[in-house]
């Protein structure tokens, strides 16, 4: 899947943990900003891949078609379920400054496929980058939650994070999905498909 880098250029100017955080929302305004060309470049390259089957970085063929991407607007689960699917509504989320809720969502599905012995660094760190007060991508939770996700946390099972990636999942499917249905990026991608399959 074709990724975005945004240059932190700005950030070697400041020093401190505060300029750091300053820095962080210059760069989230410039996101903003240059989100609709981005996407449209990432929709560019990720269409000929989907046309013709190129192998992905992951050496995976991915063909995607108009059924397919229809499929994506019967329910989240289905949207979900698809590599192309996430990559697409990744890219909106973080128009929307909300990306943080699909890489948690994705970092619990993960963490349940981990082995038991690595359970404990992995709950550690999906803690500490989502969940924890001060999380470079807090999820929005409530406080109880988040208390009761850190307590199990320090003592991690596979179902540590299941009520708080429950929770995302809702915010997602009511919030973020049906704006996303909606969207340039969503429908402008359905239409180039249906017209190539047309052709």
């Amino acid at each position: 899947m074709p990724g975005f880098f945004f240059p932190h250029n700005n950030m070697t100017e400041l020093n401190g943990k505060d300029d750091c955080k300053l820095a962080e929302g210059k760069i989230h305004k410039k996101k903003q900003k240059a989100f609709g060309a981005d996407l449209k470049n990432y929709l560019k390259c990720m269409v000929p891949h989907i046309e013709s089957g190129i192998k992905t970085p992951n050496s995976r063929s991915v063909m995607l078609s108009a059924e397919e991407v229809i499929q994506w607007s019967q329910s989240l689960e289905k949207l979900l379920a698809s590599q192309s699917g996430q990559g697409v509504f990744r890219e909106f989320l973080k128009s929307e400054f909300s990306e943080e809720n699909i890489e948690f969502w994705l970092a619990c599905e993960d963490y349940k496929k981990t082995k038991s012995d690595h359970l404990h660094g992995k709950a550690e760190r999906i803690y500490e980058e989502f969940v924890q007060s001060d999380a470079i991508k807090q999820i929005n939770i409530d406080y109880q939650m988040r208390e009761a996700t850190a307590k199990k946390a320090r003592d991690p099972t596979h179902t540590s994070f299941d009520e708080a990636q429950k929770t995302v999942y809702i915010l997602m499917e009511r919030d973020s999905y049906p704006r996303f249905l909606k969207s340039k990026a969503y429908l402008n991608l359905l239409n180039q498909l249906q017209t190539n399959t047309s052709k």
